[in-house]
């Protein structure tokens, strides 16, 4: 048995496709017959996907926190990158990230969750960390990393966005 893999000849055929040839010389779809259930997650992937939600949910939980344990040094700092209500923005974020690292960590509605985070960085990330802005080398360096670790927190929102709900192991 031999596979072959075939182009779209033309705008009606939109994707590549293996097929695979019979001995009669047909050409057939190739298909997987041995899938596992999705659902069903190996003793490695649970262990996995609970350090990965502890880990990513608590960092957000923790963030979140911070917002109202050092509050008025995070409103300070606020105000110094212009900020508009920077005490509001202070709380509001922090309560996204509660909700947002909660909702992760505990499996509970984790697009909520996810989408909370995401809008989290989405809003904080160019105004806090604007290191086009900087001109001292060290600051500037600074930012752009926080900046860019932002970048990648909001990838890591986006795949936890895409795992199927109801997520094993969740405490609702």
């Amino acid at each position: 048995m031999a596979f072959r893999f075939r182009l779209a000849r033309d705008a009606s055929e939109s994707r590549a496709s293996v097929r695979e040839e019979t001995n009669e010389g047909e050409l057939r779809p190739l298909t997987s017959t041995g899938r596992r259930d999705e659902s069903a997650l190996s003793s490695v992937e649970q262990a996995a996907l609970i350090a990965g939600r502890v880990i990513f949910g608590g960092y957000f939980l923790y963030s979140g926190i911070h917002h109202f344990t050092d509050r008025e040094m995070l409103v300070g700092y606020a105000k110094s990158k212009g900020v508009a209500f920077p005490e509001a923005a202070v709380l509001g974020s922090g309560a996204m990230l509660v909700l947002g690292g909660l909702s992760l960590l505990s499996g509970v509605r984790p697009k909520v969750g996810a989408s909370l985070v995401t809008a989290f960085l989405a809003g904080v990330t160019p105004q806090i960390h604007d290191f086009w802005n900087v001109e001292e080398p060290n600051q500037r360096m600074s930012e752009m990393v926080n900046f860019t670790k932002n970048l990648a927190l909001a990838g890591g929102a986006a795949f936890a966005a895409t795992v199927p709900e109801k997520w094993p192991l969740s405490a609702g």
